[in-house]
């Protein structure tokens, strides 16, 4: 039995990710890392490497599934998958229909979640703060870029497959939001919605392949420098919370592949600006309860996790 709900809550934690990787601005790595998690999944993954082939033909395949903790990804990985083919198009839907209380939930997800990792730093220096900075100021860059519109051919779909994984793995960088930079988040969602096999593997070969190389790097920095590296995962994290902040002026539009209008640049606003100049109801309580509902959220996996390492 406790076998059965060890596996069903890699699941649930599976699905959570799952979730957030369809929201440009939130990344399935903050959830993986405030579920405890996190080490797991980069060391299973940085196992999964060319000495593999070697050890399975050695050792056999069960010691070889057993050393890249074959049931643990393949649990993890079912989530995920369950999770973004059933969520796409409610999470989508969502933003379009309550916009304020959905990145509202994310942004205290993503500000919890800063408070989690820094508890988890040991050793504070002079200059850890410039790893942080450093960190919030890529961050903030990479959420004010402009989208460029690449084409959506298979060579293209492919590349954005292993630059947007590599993101999806890191605490507080959106791989969707780095499809969204790219001009490639709708011809992605659109492939899942539609269950485009094609466009679907083609973008997962690509993620693979950048998977597997940027876990090794993302290991090695965890083993050797782990304050400092969380210090700079912390800082990406809070550069980010501008991206999903609520409440939003749209400045510029621009048309996308499918002749939509979406936003282009938008500046932020607080509630009574928003209130103000763009005449809508800013919703401010029912956003501070979609906050406080991620952080309960957040505290209440923190929990668990413990909780499963005392069992």
């Amino acid at each position: 039995m406790q076998f059965i709900r060890k596996w069903f809550a890699t699941y649930l934690k599976g699905m959570a990710m799952g979730a957030a990787d369809v929201v440009p601005g939130v990344s399935g790595g903050t959830i993986a890392f405030i579920s405890g998690i996190y080490d797991t999944l980069l060391e299973s993954i940085r196992r999964i490497n060319p000495s593999l082939i070697g050890r399975l033909r050695d050792k056999g395949l069960v010691d070889s599934y057993q050393h890249v903790n074959g049931t643990f990804l393949i649990v993890l990985v079912t989530g995920i998958l369950t999770s973004i083919f059933t969520f796409a198009k409610i999470i989508s839907h969502l933003l379009v229909t309550q916009p304020i209380l959905i990145w509202s939930f994310f942004f205290g997800l993503i500000l919890v979640s800063v408070w989690h990792i820094l508890r988890q730093i040991e050793n504070w220096q002079w200059h850890s703060a410039l790893f942080g900075l450093a960190g919030a100021v890529l961050a903030y860059g990479i959420t004010v870029i402009h989208p460029i519109q690449l084409s959506g051919s298979l060579p293209t779909i492919f590349i954005g497959g292993a630059i947007a994984i590599c993101a999806m793995i890191l605490p507080g960088i959106s791989g969707s939001f780095i499809l969204l930079l790219l001009g490639l988040y709708p011809v992605v969602l659109g492939a899942v919605k539609s269950l485009d096999l094609v466009v679907i593997a083609t973008f997962a070969v690509g993620g693979l392949t950048g998977l597997l190389t940027f876990s090794h790097l993302l290991s090695w920095l965890l083993k050797r420098a782990r304050d400092l590296t969380l210090i700079f995962l912390t800082g990406l994290m809070i550069g980010t919370l501008g991206k999903v902040w609520p409440w939003k002026e749209v400045l510029t539009w621009r048309t996308n592949s499918k002749g939509e209008q979406v936003p282009l640049t938008e500046q932020n606003l607080l509630p009574w600006e928003f209130a103000d100049k763009l005449a809508q109801d800013p919703q401010t309580m029912s956003a501070i309860l979609a906050m406080l509902a991620a952080i309960g959220l957040v505290l209440a996996l923190e929990a668990y996790a413990a909780r499963q390492k005392q069992a």
